[in-house]
């Protein structure tokens, strides 16, 4: 039983904490900077960097894999081929792409690395069964696994259409988590098209876990960290999340309380493009698109009804504890009784680079 007990600890450091800490970074240098350089292009009308980011943006299911294999300490040519079934499973898992990526990357890594260096003909062996075996389980497994993904945006319809104080409360902790974890919060915005009340719930519950974990865990990862999380992602976390879940009390207890203010009190709307309302401060895309939809509302806001508004202060007010203020002192605050009843601990929080393992 000692080594059952060893292997499982091993095998859970190895695939949750090392595979997906460094999926995180792929996501993080392709997917989401492709879409801070994108929105920064648009806004700016320079059609080269609109094109730059969606370069990038296109590039995020190879990112994650190779990054993936890289944590597995994969041989070359095994991390190599994992650029095609990166590419598969992002294509094929939709919502849950990350997810599907997450998965399929890792057994094909595994597959390739038991062949790897074993034949006079490694060259073509390891790409073929790497390539083959990724790619054929994308083709089977991605689609259920993107379907079950959309389950949780159809959580959040669902959630859409009760009143605005239990909605602000779901959607805001939904999307919050669906961010933080290995599937695709903007994505699944985006599939929904959700703008409006329901689009600033989760502009909310995004913000609510990257400023949170951010500011939460300065005292472990200083300027770097701050900057990471605040405007990068908060799934940087999810490998100390697997270590000790505690640590995700506080962000979501604070999209919990934000979620509500922003869809009762201030009445914050998303109604930019709906990819926005799952980026959250992710290059400010969420903020920006709060603040577009204002004055120039998206096609899907305006098919849903919404009209160009001028806001006034309480609306600023309102953007501004939503977004930054309200996620940094509550998840601060939250974090700090937890640490106090040793819920969490001294580098609990603390963000390491990937790791070949």
């Amino acid at each position: 039983m000692a080594k059952v007990g060893s292997f499982l600890k091993k095998a859970a450091k190895r695939y949750f904490i090392d595979a997906m800490g460094a999926m995180a970074q792929g996501l993080f240098c392709s997917l989401l900077i492709g879409t801070i350089i994108k929105t920064v292009g648009q806004l700016t009308g320079v059609a080269f960097i609109t094109e730059v980011g969606q370069f990038a943006f296109e590039m995020a299911g190879p990112a994650m894999a190779v990054a993936i294999g890289y944590a597995l300490s994969a041989d070359p040519l095994v991390l190599f081929s994992l650029t095609a079934v990166g590419w598969a499973a992002n294509a094929k898992g939709g919502a849950g792409g990350p997810l599907a990526v997450l998965i399929i990357a890792i057994v094909a890594a595994e597959l390739g690395r038991l062949v790897s260096k074993k034949t006079k003909v490694d060259i073509l062996v390891t790409p073929l069964v790497t390539v083959v075996s990724g790619v054929a389980l994308a083709v089977l497994i991605a689609p259920p696994i993107g379907t079950a993904a959309s389950w949780v945006g159809n959580a959040i319809m669902w959630a859409t259409d009760l009143q605005p104080f239990l909605m602000g409360i779901l959607v805001s902790v939904i999307v919050g988590i669906a961010l933080t974890l290995p599937i695709s919060s903007a994505a699944i915005c985006a599939a929904l098209g959700l703008t409006g009340l329901a689009g600033g719930a989760a502009v909310a519950g995004c913000c609510a876990q990257m400023v949170g974990f951010a500011v939460m865990s300065y005292r472990e990862n200083k300027w770097g960290g701050l900057i990471s999380q605040g405007i990068g992602t908060s799934m940087l976390q999810m490998g100390n999340i697997v270590k000790n879940p505690r640590i995700w009390i506080p962000p979501i207890l604070t999209s919990a309380i934000t979620g509500p203010l922003a869809t009762c009190l201030f009445r914050m709307t998303m109604n930019g493009t709906p990819v926005s309302a799952g980026m959250g401060t992710c290059g400010f895309v969420g903020q920006i698109g709060v603040i577009t939809g204002w004055f120039t509302p998206s096609e899907a806001a305006v098919a849903a009804g919404a009209t160009a508004v001028t806001p006034g202060v309480f609306d600023w007010i309102g953007f501004a504890l939503i977004c930054f203020i309200l996620p940094a002192v509550l998840t601060w605050a939250f974090g700090l009784v937890l640490r106090k009843i040793g819920w969490i601990k001294e580098g609990d929080l603390k963000l390491s680079l990937v790791k070949r393992a």
